[in-house]
């Protein structure tokens, strides 16, 4: 426990608050939720649905998360073996890492990565294997290559990727694969809690591909797909035999998730156009782009999540730390330093941004961002 600390995301967050600042580091939106979502509350909160719901989730929920799978990736799963319902994705990786490894297996993670996935392997006794990304942000199959073994259990992916946006291609999905059928212990753990905010080419899920669904477990998330991340409402879809074991942790984890939000979650699914988030968030995503042309960061490829890496080494030699404390002190907007994602540290000079905020917000960052 004292190698873990305060969440970068939190302590931005917190600088934000304090200085009266523009907040594009955590990625949350600031916009309202869909009115038809806000009706629906107003309808469920005065049913009986206020107790427990089954520890897996609400059976209506897990149905409709099992039509949404089909729809989308043409993969049929069994709702009472090879789905749950969690709180938040995080909770779902937590869960599904500390189901998987033991003490002393390998566990690869793909660096930049979001800094959930070290603290369940470091407790349960396992050793983060940290594998650099490519300079463009794509893996590097011959460093995994290089980084997998016999004692390798799981191999945790992101894509779409945060913190860099970038998208995996079918190419990856197949070395992906190879590795899978060559190493018998090895499994996935992939995280796919941006999978409807693709900008250039459909989403390479693991569902797609049937040799990886038998050693993948999948995570989701409705929060970011829905615009309300403090609900904290995800799901993990895994084949049975894995399934059992993340069910096993997660009864004494959280044993159930909110019964409300499950409910409302169910009744939304019939109307929410998921198909349109990914133009709704192009639209933010090219709003910001052309309007960050006239300032001093170089903005880097993005594919699909809400975020945007940006490049300051026009501006100034600080580290990233030091930057983003620079730019919510000096400059009122928050912005979260790559380099925290990484074990060595590696990205020089950039930073993210989120562009999940209104129109007004994204303007107002603008504005100061080209004033620097």
């Amino acid at each position: 426990m004292k190698t873990l600390h305060k969440s970068i995301f939190s302590t931005m967050s917190q600088m934000a608050s304090e200085h009266s600042a523009i907040n594009l580091s955590q990625g949350f939106p600031d916009f309202p939720i869909d009115p038809i979502l806000k009706e629906i509350i107003k309808k469920t909160i005065h049913d009986n649905i206020h107790q427990y719901c089954p520890s897996n989730g609400h059976p209506g929920l897990l149905r409709s998360i099992s039509e949404l799978i089909h729809s989308s990736y043409g993969r049929e799963i069994t709702i009472e073996d090879e789905v749950i319902v969690t709180a938040g994705a995080t909770q779902g990786i937590f869960a599904s890492i500390q189901a998987m490894v033991n003490k002393g297996d390998e566990v690869v993670i793909l660096d930049p990565s979001y800094d959930c996935y070290i603290t369940p392997i470091l407790l349960s006794g396992a050793i983060p294997v940290r594998v650099p990304l490519n300079p463009d942000f794509l893996p590097d199959w011959e460093a995994i290559k290089d980084a997998v073994n016999d004692k390798t259990t799981l191999i945790i992916t992101n894509n779409p990727h945060n913190p860099s946006g970038r998208v995996w291609k079918t190419e990856d999905i197949k070395e992906l694969e190879y590795l899978i059928n060559k190493y018998q212990k090895l499994h996935v753990l992939s995280d796919e809690v941006y999978e409807y905010i693709n900008f250039n080419n459909p989403h390479q899920s693991v569902h797609l591909y049937e040799s990886l669904r038998k050693k993948s477990i999948v995570v989701s998330s409705f929060g970011k797909t829905f615009h309300v991340t403090g609900w904290k409402v995800g799901y993990v879809v895994a084949e049975k035999q894995i399934m059992d074991k993340i069910k096993s942790l997660h009864q004494y984890m959280v044993f159930s998730v909110n019964s409300i939000c499950q409910n409302v979650i169910n009744d939304y699914l019939k109307h929410a156009k998921i198909n349109e988030l990914s133009s709704f968030y192009k639209y933010k995503r090219d709003l910001f782009r052309k309007g960050m042309k006239n300032s001093r960061f170089e903005l880097m490829p993005c594919e699909g999540t809400y975020f945007q890496l940006a490049s300051y080494h026009n501006i100034s030699m600080k580290s990233d730390v030091e930057y983003t404390e620079e730019l919510v002190k000096d400059h009122k907007i928050a912005a979260i330093p790559v380099s925290v994602f990484s074990q060595k540290k590696s990205q020089k000079n950039t930073i993210r941004f989120c562009f999940a905020k209104t129109d007004e917000t994204l303007q107002s960052a603008i504005e100061k961002l080209c004033k620097i």
